[in-house]
């Protein structure tokens, strides 16, 4: 890229933006078929995995450097931007040869070498919440990028974990609007880790551009069922569009 990325050009204030894509990238057919689909929706920027941190060695860990260049391939074919994981600073190199935004994790939110490390980069910084961090602990995680030079933050609130287990996570909304007072950064939800099952999928993402989200980033797979990660969240391209067309609908009622 000739200049860094401006996040508040991709997410400007008072509008609402979607990062999209599947959990994982597992094919170039199944990215071709997502950013086909997202790009005609008007989504700019895909999300897959390529590295995939799982609780279980045994489940699928990603196709590493095959996916990163699945995803290039096809954010170039379809004019979209790339997001994508950096699990740690010996990837950082290659990571940063495909993607135009490095996703920092959960499992990373405080991972301080990570984040310095980033954060002396030319590239904006995708950072989701901590599953155990508080709203504090997740501002100041930000702070270790931006103290290294950048200040090309998205911030994205994905759940924590909580005593409650009818979801995957507790999506705590109530840091939206917390976060935007503290930070210029656009604030975004990820509503599909908190939801762990797609049909409260669409709620959750109501909820958040309610909240004044500035976007969503949401897991949409062509063929959710046969996902070889994070399955039953997935949406498929028909309940996308539905969530999308609403999720306007409430940001425009809002204006």
């Amino acid at each position: 890229m000739s200049k860094m990325l401006n996040v508040r050009e991709l997410f400007p204030e008072g509008q609402l933006r979607f990062i999209a894509g599947p959990c994982a990238v597992e094919s170039e057919e199944q990215i071709d078929a997502a950013a086909s689909f997202l790009s005609s929706r008007g989504v700019k920027i895909l999300r897959g995995g390529a590295y995939k941190p799982r609780t279980s060695p045994e489940s699928f860990q990603g196709l590493a450097e095959k996916g990163l260049k699945i995803l290039r391939k096809a954010a170039d074919q379809y004019n979209m931007l790339v997001v994508t994981e950096v699990m740690d600073e010996e990837n950082l190199e290659l990571v940063g040869e495909y993607t135009d935004i490095f996703q920092i994790g959960s499992r990373n939110c405080q991972n301080f070498s990570l984040l310095r490390a980033v954060g002396k980069l030319d590239r904006p910084v995708l950072i989701k919440r901590g599953f155990g961090n508080t709203v504090e602990e997740f501002y100041q995680a930000s702070r270790y990028i931006s103290k290294e030079g950048n200040d090309q933050i998205i911030m994205v609130e994905r759940g924590i974990r909580t005593f409650e287990d009818s979801t995957r996570f507790t999506l705590d909304i109530s840091a939206v609007p917390v976060l935007k007072e503290k930070v210029k950064y656009p604030v975004l939800v990820d509503p599909s880790h908190p939801a762990g099952k797609r049909e409260y999928v669409p709620s959750l993402t109501y909820a958040a551009v309610g909240a004044g989200a500035d976007g969503i980033m949401i897991e949409v797979h062509p063929e959710p069922e046969r996902a070889m990660s994070d399955a039953r969240q997935q949406v498929d391209f028909k309940t996308f569009e539905k969530i999308y067309g609403q999720a306007m609908k409430i940001r425009e009622a809002m204006s």
